[in-house]
Formats: structure tokens, C-alpha cells, sequence
């Protein structure tokens, strides 16, 4: 009877000691694993507005300004409503960050007063909002609004 109680006591006690004492770079993996607002990598993404790649210093200025603007909320799309959030009325022409790796796609909608961001993957969609002044007031974001 006491092995019965033991055993199990010791797995529990060594499962509680290795979740909350996990390496800082696990902890980093997990929270970017499950993040809505991940940070850009010029290396790792390609930046469009309309038909115009962009290259160089226009892409790392998009994406720098991306990477700096501030989470407000993330939106629910109702399944079957994707559409409406991938091609919204009256917005104007996009910013599509697509990533070269992943089958990932990005469209940032810039607005007066904030940045909608959709982000696809594969067949999920994910919407949320942004605060970023500078891309909100950019030349570059500016043409695609």
C-alpha cells in the first residue's frame, strides 16, 4: 500500500520540479511558440505593397516599425467570416509580409488611429489590432491605405 502512494508522490514532486525550474531559452520558445504579435526578421520575410516588392531600406523600415508597435487586442473571427477580415471594405491597398520558411501570410491595414494586423496560416485566420504611430504616419503605409 505505501508503494502505491510513493511512487506516485515521487513522479508528481519530480514533474513539479522540472516544470518550474525550466531553462530560460525553453520558457523564450514556448511564450514565442504561442505569441499572437511575434517579432520580424528581415532575413526571414518578404514585404509587398500592391504589386511593388519592396527592397532594402523601405522593407527594413516597414518592418522595424511593425515590430515596434504595441498589442491593443486580438479580434474573434466567427468561422466562415475570414474573408471579411482578409479583404475588408474601404481599406486600400495592404502591406502583405509573407515568410519564406513557413506558410505564413501577414496583411497590415493601416488606419488613422490604429493597425489592423490578419495573419494566416494555412487555413487559420488571426486578427488584432496595433498601435504604431510611425507606421500609421509612413509614406510607405500611407500608399497602401
Amino acid at each position: 500500500m505505501t508503494w502505491a502512494v510513493l511512487v506516485p508522490l515521487i513522479l508528481v514532486s519530480l514533474l513539479k520540479i522540472v516544470l518550474t525550474c525550466m531553462p530560460t531559452s525553453t520558457v523564450n520558445w514556448l511564450i514565442r511558440k504561442f505569441e499572437t504579435h511575434s517579432r520580424l526578421d528581415v532575413k526571414e520575410v518578404t514585404v509587398t505593397i500592391g504589386d511593388n516588392r519592396l527592397e532594402d531600406e523601405e522593407k527594413l523600415q516597414i518592418i522595424n516599425q511593425f515590430n515596434e508597435g504595441i498589442f491593443i487586442k486580438k479580434h474573434y473571427i466567427h468561422p466562415g467570416n475570414e474573408q471579411l477580415f482578409l479583404q475588408p471594405e474601404n481599406c486600400g491597398i495592404p502591406i502583405v509580409i509573407e515568410f519564406l520558411d513557413r506558410d505564413n501570410r501577414l496583411f497590415i491595414f493601416s488606419y488613422k488611429d490604429r493597425i489592423e494586423v490578419v495573419k494566416q496560416r494555412r487555413k487559420k485566420v488571426i486578427a488584432y489590432s496595433l498601435i504604431s504611430d510611425s507606421l500609421q504616419s509612413s509614406s510607405l503605409a500611407v500608399k497602401a491605405s
